[in-house]
């Protein structure tokens, strides 16, 4: 792994966690808060979150949202925030309990294959075996022998909203490049406006104050805080390995709920948690370097000028220092360096490369 690559691996892995210890708290909540109004709490709570974190952010740090960002962030706000939860909860009506967790694994691969194939992310032999094992892990994670199971009209439309939550997915990779708290406020205040309503509408109330305001803590600890990290991490690493190292957000779960609820480890969870470590271990070690053309390109995100992309010289002022944002142009270049699918590097590849 090259150095420019550490920095959004560790992102994604601190958003896994902020995602993974929201599980066995929720679990503790639902007790007392019903489960569309938990969904709802939880997106609400990210956008106050993440719109308390703006009031601090450094002005013009980061590029703001255009009306050319519209269609990205709109598509996955229905993609995630709408279509999945819609599909997800009728199909939970109708499929085994250990068939859904099990099912519901597959977000990560399939974020990797609408990533890989129709938006051309590169994806090599490699990143495939690594994702292949951590999704391995997290099926051997789900497996309940002695639970009821079956495949059924519900199961297909429980791959269908991981199918949804891949396509917000590379949705917001493609939009990474701006401001993360604006997108992930646009969307917590979206999907938890319409998590509401729905709410209302089948009749479950909001819980107590107490719940309440713990479920928005939750919402904009893990939900607000952890998705903007994790949107940061899309630009350094691409959709198909952010949402990979994202996938192991379940591990860190029970490694907490093992300690909140004082469960020891079972023999299944040390064999899953042995094979996710070696596929993370392939992915977070993996180094790709080839030459490679830069077209010419005017584009706007937060970079600094002490990397291999960014020489342009500033109006009276010369070659800025730190990190700061502006439209700016990139002429043609060609060279050769490590790297991964971030935002300067989602070029195509050859069948060697």
């Amino acid at each position: 792994m090259n150095r420019s690559q550490l920095y959004p691996t560790l992102q994604a892995l601190l958003a896994a966690a902020l995602f993974g210890i929201s599980s066995p708290i929720s679990k503790a909540l639902l007790g007392e808060v019903e489960p569309i109004p938990m969904a709802a709490l939880l997106y609400l709570g990210s956008g106050v979150g993440t719109w308390l974190l703006m009031r601090f952010q450094v002005r013009d740090a980061e590029a703001k949202l255009t009306r050319t960002d519209a269609p990205w962030l709109a598509g996955a706000l229905l993609a995630g925030g709408v279509a999945a939860p819609i599909v997800l909860m009728f199909s939970l009506q109708v499929t085994p309990a250990a068939t859904a967790v099990l099912l519901l694994n597959f977000e990560s691969i399939a974020t990797t294959l609408i990533a890989g194939l129709v938006f051309h992310e590169s994806v090599g032999k490699r990143t495939w075996l690594s994702i292949s094992l951590i999704f391995v892990s997290s099926v051997l994670l789900s497996l309940d022998p002695q639970s009821e199971w079956g495949f059924s009209a519900g199961a297909l439309g429980i791959l269908t909203a991981c199918a949804f939550w891949g396509i917000d997915n590379t949705f917001t990779r493609n939009i990474s490049a701006k401001n993360p708290l604006t997108i992930v406020m646009v969307k917590g205040f979206g999907a938890g406006a319409f998590s509401l309503v729905l709410a209302l509408l089948v009749g479950q109330r909001l819980p107590a104050l107490g719940p309440l305001l713990g479920a928005l803590a939750v919402g904009a600890v893990s939900y607000g805080l952890g998705i903007t990290i994790y949107i940061h991490a899309l630009r350094g690493l691409g959709a198909a390995r952010t949402g990979a190292l994202y996938s192991t957000a379940p591990f860190i779960g029970m490694v907490f709920s093992f300690l909140l609820f004082r469960e020891p480890p079972t023999v299944q969870f040390v064999v899953a948690f042995v094979v996710m470590v070696i596929g993370t271990w392939l992915l977070v070690t993996e180094v790709h370097g080839h030459t490679h053309l830069h077209p010419a390109a005017a584009h706007e995100h937060r970079h600094p000028h002490d990397d291999l992309h960014h020489d342009h010289v500033h109006d009276g002022a010369g070659t800025a220092a730190g990190l700061h944002s502006h439209q700016h142009a990139h002429t043609v270049l060609e060279h050769g360096h490590a790297h991964a699918p971030d935002i300067h590097h989602r070029h195509g590849h050859s069948d060697d490369e």
